[in-house]
């Protein structure tokens, strides 16, 4: 019988795709979706923040209490591995470079730190996604911008993108397989062909010819990413009519300090443009980030009304050594970042139903993901959860609903 491995996956949709590529490089191991099963723990680490290197080590703490065999990869291996490794408790530390050599380093009979570089360019082909509905396809890795904020571009490296024919490849195995929704995931997506002559609407475009797919993702754009190139496929149907576009902030002021490329004005121009296409919009959004004033965050929160959001992902700044923003001052006191937080996503939780509400007059094309007993939950077009009764075993199925209740946190219909 072949050992059982488990993959705990922390962070971004990046580690997703690779923990996607170490399971399917194992061919002396069997993978195993419940942890409490497996006898190895293989641990895709993030350290976006301090706290995700707490979350990490705190994880790994419980699988040693177990007497789990753990490896540790990701991010996270860059900046944690070396100490993780020397308190004893870590079999083997691998960079994500490193990943398909996988098989043969959880076969090795002794402890190892192979850290591997930073220019590494992945060309792995994945043909399933397990336990996933959607595929994720990763295109690029590496950023060349340096947020105050952000440890990322010190662990994944400078920009440099996949080879087109291996991304095309990749996604007509998966949609041979009968995947028709592809979310292209990296370290910053939007940069992909970067001074090469390439540019991520040729590849969507060449993407959407392949026998299969149906709808194709972006999983986050910077807002001077979206140029005339992406402007052209904006009314393509088989693009998602969704688009995360990553501010950060919604005052200059903290865009400055965060050394940011994006300002409110062209934020407002463009985000308006994309609404009156009819598209929802989401974005990232750090609250509490030094020197976020009373005064900063009210100027923060009338920009933000402006900008017609529907969806959010917003982080409470965590301190990040070794980053630029980790020594500046004033730092914000937790509770008021916490009541921030909880008036963000009052506005964007309202923007959203407003914007269910004025659609009901278009029908809902739902990737169903999942089901238990006779309720069932996927994702329309426009990334909103839609709550399905049904009779019929429709996991995974592709449905067109033309009748549905609009409630506070998502639509809901019978089929």
């Amino acid at each position: 019988m072949k050992p059982k491995v488990y993959f705990k996956t922390f962070g971004c949709r990046t580690n997703v795709f690779d923990s996607q590529v170490m399971m399917s490089a194992l061919s002396d191991y069997e993978v195993t979706e419940d942890e409490g099963n497996a006898d190895i723990v293989v641990v895709n680490s993030c350290t976006v923040t301090n706290g995700a290197d707490v979350s990490v080590r705190g994880y790994i703490n419980q699988m040693d209490k177990q007497g789990k065999k753990l490896f540790l990869t990701g991010c996270g291996a860059h900046t944690k591995g070396e100490s993780l490794f020397g308190a004893g408790k870590i079999q083997g530390v691998f960079g994500p470079s490193e990943k398909m050599k996988i098989n043969t380093l959880l076969s090795s009979d002794s402890r190892f730190y192979e850290i591997g570089d930073l220019n590494y360019i992945d060309d792995a082909i994945v043909d399933e996604f397990v336990g996933k509905s959607r595929a994720f396809i990763k295109i690029q890795e590496g950023c060349n911008f340096r947020c105050s904020y952000c440890i990322i571009p010190f662990v994944r490296g400078d920009a440099r993108s996949m080879d087109e024919a291996k991304i095309l490849e990749q996604v007509s195995r998966l949609a041979s397989n009968g995947f028709g929704e592809f979310v292209l995931t990296g370290t910053n997506v939007g940069s992909y062909g970067q001074g090469e002559g390439r540019n991520i609407a040729e590849l969507m475009k060449k993407m959407s010819l392949i026998r299969g797919v149906r709808r194709i993702r972006v999983g986050s754009l910077e807002p001077i990413q979206v140029n005339e190139s992406f402007r052209e496929i904006l009314d393509e149907p088989w693009l998602e009519r969704h688009l995360h576009i990553a501010i950060q902030h919604s005052s200059d002021s903290m865009l400055r300090l965060m050394n940011r490329r994006n300002r409110h004005a062209s934020d407002v121009e463009l985000f308006g443009m994309l609404n009156n296409k009819g598209f929802a919009l989401g974005t990232d959004f750090i609250v509490g980030h030094p020197g976020e004033s009373d005064a900063i965050w009210k100027e923060a929160m009338e920009n933000i009304r402006a900008l017609n959001l529907t969806h959010i992902h917003p982080f409470t700044y965590s301190k990040r050594d070794g980053t630029p923003s980790a020594v500046m001052k004033p730092e914000v006191n937790g509770t008021v970042s916490s009541q921030r937080m909880v008036e963000l996503n009052g506005i964007i939780e309202s923007n959203n139903k407003a914007f269910r509400q004025n659609r009901m007059n278009v029908p809902l094309e739902v990737l169903v993901e999942s089901g238990e007993g006779t309720q069932y939950i996927g994702y329309d077009q426009f990334y909103n959860k839609v709550v399905i009764e049904s009779l019929e075993d429709i996991s995974g199925d592709w449905i067109t609903l033309q009748k549905y209740e609009v409630h506070d946190e998502y639509n809901m219909a019978k089929f």
